[in-house]
């Protein structure tokens, strides 16, 4: 992940009001995995990670909008 597909993440995030910041697992190595934390700005951050794609793929759900079915 890229600085501009963090970017994007975030600005979901945020239009989901799905809280955290994204950091990379590794400070050296921007290019490898990613997470989201919680960070207060009082104590030690928090991975919510699973939390947050949790969050997304509940908010993002959405029903076929159109289809049909076959039956035999």
């Amino acid at each position: 992940m890229d600085a501009r597909d963090v970017s994007s993440l975030h600005d979901s995030m945020r239009r989901y009001g799905i809280p955290g910041v994204l950091v990379p697992v590794d400070a050296q190595n921007p290019h490898g995995p990613w997470r989201v934390v919680d960070h207060d700005g009082a104590g030690p951050r928090q991975d919510i990670t699973d939390d947050v794609l949790a969050a997304v793929h509940a908010s993002t759900r959405r029903r076929p909008e159109r289809g049909f079915v076959i039956t035999k």
